[in-house]
């Protein structure tokens, strides 16, 4: 298996920016095709577990546009084969100093293209000291 191609890197990692744009600008639109319309994508976030391309969006369509902000650092995107991309980050909220947003999403190309299967996020206390 090929792992890290750079051009499927490049392909992933432009779907990612585009996802992040989508994200802090409340383009609802952008963020529901960017999940796979599909009963089995998941995303845990924060405070809530949604299952399937109906509640993600549900979730996308009442939550408020304000405050949605943020920084990323330290993005990975690692891939495997053609077709299935991990992409990880940390983010940074100036309305939760002292915090750090953990991000990670499957990828998948499909026919239509960059799919997300699968995300997680969560946030912890900013550790303290140097990275382990």
């Amino acid at each position: 298996m090929d792992i890290d191609l750079p051009e499927i890197v490049a392909e992933v990692t432009a779907q990612f920016q585009r996802y992040e744009k989508a994200l802090v600008s409340n383009d609802v639109a952008v963020l529901g095709e960017l999940f796979r319309n599909d009963a089995r994508t998941l995303r845990y976030g924060i405070s809530e577990n949604l299952y399937g391309h109906g509640e993600i969006s549900a979730f996308r369509a009442a939550r408020p546009p304000a405050g949605l902000m943020r920084r990323t650092a330290r993005t990975v995107i690692s891939t495997y084969g053609r077709d299935t991309a991990v992409a990880s980050t940390l983010f940074y909220r100036d309305s939760a100093p002292g915090r750090v947003g953990r991000q990670m999403q499957t990828w998948v190309r499909f026919p239509e293209g960059w799919r997300i299967v699968a995300a997680h996020v969560s946030v912890i206390d900013e550790p303290q000291g140097p990275p382990a």
